[in-house]
C-alpha cells in the first residue's frame, strides 16, 4: 500500500461480521478481531470509526492514525473529508447509508440498498452476507473468520493476528487464568461454575491460578490476561485478547462455531457428548443439560498439562 493512501474502517461493533443479528450491545471481541485487517494497511493513513465503548481496545495502536467515536460531530467531519478506501464492516442499514454518503474511490464491505432500505454487499462481500443470513451455510462453513474478512477486501489471509493498542506492563505471575465470565449477549457460552471449582480442585497447587480480574476497565482486563501464562476461557472477548497477546489458551466451545475461530497457540475443546443441535448459534438453551456440561474438567486439565508441561 502507498504511504499516502487514506483509509477509513467503520467497525462500531453493533453487528458481528459473520452473524446476521444486529444489536446495540457493542461486540468488543468483533472489534478487536477486525484489527487483523490493519496488517494490510501498515503504510496507510488509517482512521477507525468505532463505538465509544470499544475505544480502549484501539487506543495506542500504532497502525491507526485516528480513532473517532461514532457521534454527530464525527459524522459531520467525515462527510467533509475524502478517502481513498472505505471498509464498512457494519450491516446496520443507517450506518451503511452513512458510509455510502462519504467520498471515496474504492469501497469494501457492506452498502445500503435504497430500494429495500436494508444492508447489501459490495463485490467480494456477497458470500459473507449470504453466510450471515443462512444458518445452514454458516454451520457448513470450514473457513476461519479471518479468511472471510480478508476476502472482503480482495486479499488473502496468511495467518496474521489482531493488533491490540493498549500495551500491558504486567509480568507473568500466574500459570493459569480462569476467564469464566461471558457477556450478556451469550450467557449459554459459559462453562458451569461448578466445573471451574472442580478444575481448581484437580489442579491442587500444581499450577498457580488467578480468577478473572479487571472487569472494571478494558485496560485492567488486558493487564490481567497478560499476567497469565495460559488462559482457560469461554468463547469470549478474553479469548481474542489472549490471542492478540500471543498467550496460550484452552478454549471451551459449545453453542458457537469453533471452526471459524483461529487459535494460534492452544487448543479448542468441544463437548464429548453428541448434541444434534450443536452448534445452535442461539443465545438461549432449552435442554435440561446444556452442551457445555459435556466438557469435563479432567479433560481441560489434560490439555493444560500438554501446553504448560
Amino acid at each position: 500500500m502507498g504511504t499516502t493512501e487514506k483509509v477509513l474502517i467503520i467497525k462500531l461493533g453493533y453487528s458481528e461480521t459473520l452473524v446476521g443479528e444486529i444489536s446495540r450491545k457493542t461486540s468488543l471481541g468483533d472489534v478487536l478481531r477486525s484489527t487483523v485487517l490493519l496488517n494490510l494497511f501498515k503504510n496507510a493513513n488509517v482512521t477507525w470509526l468505532v463505538d465509544e465503548k470499544a475505544i480502549s481496545l484501539l487506543k495506542g495502536n500504532p497502525l491507526i492514525n485516528r480513532i473517532m467515536p461514532y457521534d454527530l460531530t464525527t459524522v459531520l467531519q467525515l462527510k467533509a473529508e475524502r478517502f481513498d478506501t472505505i471498509i464498512n464492516l457494519e450491516k446496520v442499514a443507517g450506518i451503511c447509508a452513512f458510509a455510502d454518503s462519504l467520498t471515496a474511490w474504492r469501497r469494501f464491505g457492506f452498502r445500503f440498498d435504497p430500494e429495500t432500505g436494508s444492508a447489501m454487499a459490495y463485490d467480494g462481500s456477497q458470500h459473507v452476507l449470504e453466510l450471515c443470513m443462512s444458518q445452514k451455510d454458516k454451520l457448513a462453513n470450514k473457513k476461519y473468520w479471518e479468511d472471510f474478512l480478508f476476502e472482503m477486501v480482495g486479499a488473502k489471509w496468511q495467518g496474521e493476528i489482531p493488533t491490540i493498542g493498549y500495551k500491558p506492563s504486567s509480568k507473568e505471575i500466574f500459570d493459569i487464568g480462569f476467564n469464566h465470565n461471558v457477556g450478556e449477549k451469550w450467557p449459554i457460552k459459559a462453562w458451569p461454575p461448578e466445573y471451574w471449582k472442580e478444575l481448581e480442585a484437580l489442579i491442587d497447587g500444581k499450577y498457580t491460578i488467578s480468577w478473572q480480574q479487571g472487569l472494571k476497565s478494558i485496560e485492567e482486563y488486558i493487564e490481567w490476561i497478560n499476567s497469565c501464562r495460559l488462559l482457560v476461557t469461554n468463547d469470549s472477548l478474553g479469548l481474542h485478547i489472549a490471542h492478540a497477546l500471543n498467550k496460550k489458551v484452552v478454549t471451551l466451545f459449545g453453542p458457537t462455531l469453533s471452526t471459524e475461530v483461529y487459535v494460534k497457540n492452544g487448543v479448542k475443546l468441544l463437548p464429548d457428548a453428541v448434541y444434534d443441535c450443536m452448534p445452535c448459534l442461539s443465545t438461549t438453551c432449552v435442554k435440561e443439560r446444556p452442551c457445555m456440561f459435556e466438557i469435563k474438567p479432567a479433560r481441560v486439565l489434560s490439555e493444560i498439562d500438554k501446553l504448560l508441561g
